[in-house]
């Protein structure tokens, strides 16, 4: 079937959200950060998902968030808000507020911990998407949520008007070929070592975490596809292969990719929030050795990588630093 117009781009980035060694957010680096991904070639940016520790941000962070992502992108970018909540009425409340604003679209995890029925599933995406007026992505990632959104649910959900899109972290391609055929959904690769396979079976685009590193050479990659060149996208591809291995295979990705920022000099801090903490000598010297064996990639030199293992090290904080609420 014809998929939706396009009202994201193709080229979407899980923004990890910077924050000082105090573990607090660090908005000038956030800005700055925002801004990097956007002057590269994202066509949005999806604040407060997974990659973005939505789990420990409060709701106040979250809200500045996309009040802070609309100000930075002045019109270049979109500025998703995800994560959302496990508690349905809660998610409403803050999908509402994310509304209110400035976002331009809501990215909704299935619920995760509780495990619902598939019933429970369908009925928590289409009351959010009755809570808001914004265009609605679904996001399928079992192995964090515990459950995946199955295609029959996907089918029904996707006759709701807001909901527009799923991100795929699950990697079923059969289903993924299903999908597209039969619905009008935009499709979202949403696991960086899938990106170009996602893209030549009829995917969108991609929200990825690797892209928030190496954000013109996703750009690349997906330029390349559109013009029906897949000798270079597939020479882009391999290119990002161990970069995608050192952010997501080691540790979280969002341990790694802050890692990999801050080494960089793309971000002032690793710092993540409890319970996640930075990596351990063993994992830092994995990721290591797969940024060793990156080559050239579009507008990114490794060649200055200079990694902090004790800056890495000071990642668990001693205090709590936020509720979810």
């Amino acid at each position: 079937m014809s998929q939706q117009r396009n009202l994201f781009g193709q080229l979407l980035v899980a923004l990890v959200t910077p924050m000082n060694a105090d573990g607090e957010v660090d908005w000038a680096a956030t800005e700055k950060h925002i801004d990097y991904v956007i002057s590269n070639g994202a066509d949005g940016v999806v604040v407060t998902g997974t990659t973005g520790e939505t789990s420990t941000l409060t709701d106040k962070e979250k809200l500045k968030l996309v009040e802070v992502g609309k100000s930075v992108a002045a019109g270049r970018a979109k500025i998703i808000t995800g994560g959302g909540s496990n508690e349905t009425a809660h998610a409403m409340e803050l999908y509402k507020a994310s509304e209110k604003a400035g976002a331009d679209g809501v990215m909704i995890v299935t619920p995760y911990y509780n495990k619902p029925t598939q019933a429970g599933v369908l009925t928590h995406f289409r009351m959010i998407a009755d809570a808001t007026d914004l265009p609605v992505i679904l996001y399928d990632i079992p192995g964090r949520a515990g459950i995946p959104i199955n295609f029959e649910t996907i089918l029904r959900a996707a006759k709701h008007p807001n909901i527009v899109a799923v991100k795929d972290a699950k990697g079923d391609f059969a289903q993924a070929s299903r999908v597209m055929n039969e619905t009008d959904l935009l499709y979202f690769s949403g696991d960086d070592g899938n990106v170009l396979p996602h893209l030549s079976i009829g995917a969108t685009g991609l929200i990825g975490v690797t892209a928030n590193i190496a954000p013109a050479a996703y750009r690349e990659l997906v330029d390349a596809t559109n013009r029906n060149d897949f000798h270079q996208a597939l020479n882009v591809h391999n290119s990002l292969e161990p970069l995608v291995r050192a952010a997501m295979n080691h540790v979280p990705g969002t341990v790694a990719s802050k890692y990999i920022l801050h080494g960089l000099g793309l971000i002032d801090s690793p710092r993540v929030r409890l319970p996640l903490v930075g990596p351990e000598e063993s994992e830092a010297a994995r990721i290591e050795a797969d940024i060793d064996l990156v080559k050239q990639i579009t507008g990114l030199s490794f060649e200055n990588f200079r990694p902090d293992r004790n800056a890495a090290a000071g990642g668990a904080l001693p205090k709590v630093a936020g509720t979810t609420r």
